[in-house]
């Protein structure tokens, strides 16, 4: 079964601005790090994307002990 946050449908973009020459640049909510558009500098995303982080589907796919478990460790509520 694949994940159902793995769908190309689910996937969120959000613009950071590169830290070398300030352009604008998108990156992908499964994506680590991508390039600036401007200047070619690899801008890495500042924590290690989760899916747990972003996925709606988060909850179902770990089942609701250990999400609740991962949730209270990271002192987040989640969004899922």
């Amino acid at each position: 079964m694949k994940c159902p946050g793995q769908d190309m449908r689910n996937l969120r973009v959000e613009v950071i601005k590169c830290p070398k020459c300030g352009a604008d640049a998108e990156i992908f909510s499964d994506e680590q790090r991508v390039r600036c558009p401007k200047c070619g500098y690899k801008i890495n995303r500042g924590e290690v994307p989760s899916c747990i982080n972003w996925c709606t589907h988060a909850r179902e796919c770990l089942g609701e002990e250990r999400w609740k478990q991962i949730m209270s460790e990271a002192g987040g509520e989640g969004k899922a």
